[in-house]
């Protein structure tokens, strides 16, 4: 049997676990911590997004890469992210988290291997997400957007599976307490939607998730 997290047993989870097409809607959002703090209304139609999960091997071992947001940004800025953005018009999930990916970092589609997808993540933005998971094949060269991206990194996949690493934060918004995941790591604080994903990704590997696909 092999060693939670390693190589082989991450894509052996991978191809029994995640889905094989992007669901039509979302099993995860911002508000499923926040019954009594609720952001989102009922009845949104939103607007859709991709983003790359992108897994780099290391031996026998995983990291994933992640992107943090320059200062300067109207929307999200200096936060950690995963590479991707909103869908053009008739692109497909898959498409959109290749090519916002490239953008972004530089990494060419053809160095990207995809796994499957997690569940749809409903942001307080209105976004409906389909995060890609994917394999990052060696090779690829980074180019961080100038405008857009301060910096490119990897986290142990091992480290943000591991649910001691898993804090509950919370904020207070028009006198109401919201929480949220975080993932504390060095410098880094991820938090937010992608914190949500990342729990998705856990989920989904190692239990836990729906089965809605």
């Amino acid at each position: 049997m092999s060693a939670p997290y390693s190589r082989s047993d991450v894509l052996d989870r991978a191809t029994r676990n995640l889905l094989t097409s992007p669901p039509p809607s979302w099993d995860a959002s911002d508000d499923d911590m926040n019954v009594k703090a609720r952001m989102i209304p009922d009845g949104i139609k939103p607007k859709h997004a991709a983003v790359l999960v992108g897994l780099i091997s290391h031996g026998d071992a995983f990291s994933v890469l992640l992107t943090q947001r320059t200062a300067h940004l109207s929307k999200h800025a200096g936060q950690i992210a995963f590479p991707g953005g909103r869908l053009d018009d008739g692109e497909t999930p898959l498409a959109a988290a290749l090519r916002e990916t490239y953008e972004e970092t530089g990494i060419e589609p053809s160095f990207v291997e995809p796994l499957g997808y997690l569940d749809g993540y409903l942001t307080v933005t209105g976004y409906l997400v389909n995060p890609v998971v994917a394999l990052l094949k060696d090779g690829y060269t980074l180019s961080p957007h100038d405008k857009e991206v301060a910096d490119i990194f990897e986290v142990p996949l091992a480290f943000l599976l591991t649910e001691k690493n898993r804090e509950t934060h919370t904020r207070e918004w028009q006198g109401l307490t919201r929480r949220y995941y975080a993932y504390p790591f060095g410098e880094r604080y991820i938090w937010g939607a992608t914190a949500g994903m990342i729990k998705n990704l856990g989920d989904r590997l190692y239990g836990n998730a729906p089965h809605s696909a």
